[in-house]
């Protein structure tokens, strides 16, 4: 069953993972939107899988999805980065060790909060590797940008009313001063949650959000390979 309970050191997490047909390949760690881990982010994790991936997508809302703003917004807050980093740091720790995972570390991929989740994940978990962060929004301060490990890959939209464009731009200065190895890929005239083509503010775009997909795709497999 694609559903899984694997272990932390805050106590055990269920998850859901996706692993490819040929059962070998590179591993990721997918995070979650506000909405908690819903059918959305788990066809990521089948899409990863497809591109020949393992990926696992730990449920930091302990079972909970909500559809209402407010709602998602109130379980945002209520977030306890002492319960998830370990939750981030254990899914990556049990792709590590599964059989037929292959390559240099785990990466994360996360999207609004989740993507603030994956830069996080890079700067305190030891197997991620390399991240990708869609529309990074990160309400509960950040990490050590100078303890990242691996290269970070974004995407964000010129128009995104939750974090601006200058604001996105300062992130990217602020991750090159620290260190990191950065590349930002800018949406001219998208808004938030581009990628999703069930968000509610009508800001889908299916041309941007496959060729960030595609950037992500191919970021994950060169960061990810296995040394030669």
């Amino acid at each position: 069953m694609p559903d899984i309970e694997f272990s932390t050191s805050a106590g055990p997490t269920h998850g859901y993972l996706a692993t490819p047909a040929g059962e070998q390949g590179p591993a990721v760690i997918v995070l979650q939107e506000w909405w908690g881990l819903d059918d959305h982010i788990r066809s990521i994790c089948d899409r990863l899988a497809n591109e020949g991936f393992f990926a696992l997508a730990p449920d930091l809302f302990d079972g909970e999805t909500t559809t209402q703003p407010s709602e998602a917004e109130q379980k945002l807050m209520a977030l306890s980065m002492d319960k998830v980093e370990p939750q981030m740091c254990g899914a990556a720790d049990h792709l590590a060790a599964l059989e037929g995972v292959q390559g240099d570390g785990v990466g994360s991929l996360g999207f609004c909060l989740g993507g603030g989740l994956a830069v996080w994940a890079a700067a305190t978990c030891p197997n991620i590797t390399a991240a990708v962060t869609y529309y990074y929004v990160m309400p509960h301060g950040k990490p050590d940008f100078s303890k990242i490990k691996g290269p970070v890959l974004g995407h964000f939209g010129t128009a995104d009313a939750f974090i601006s464009h200058d604001e996105s731009k300062a992130l990217e200065a602020e991750l090159r001063d620290a260190g990191v190895e950065v590349t930002f890929h800018y949406y001219d005239g998208n808004g938030h949650a581009f990628f999703a083509d069930h968000n509610r503010l009508g800001t889908y775009d299916p041309e941007a959000a496959q060729l960030s997909w595609e950037r992500s795709v191919s970021f994950l497999r060169d960061a990810l390979a296995a040394d030669s």
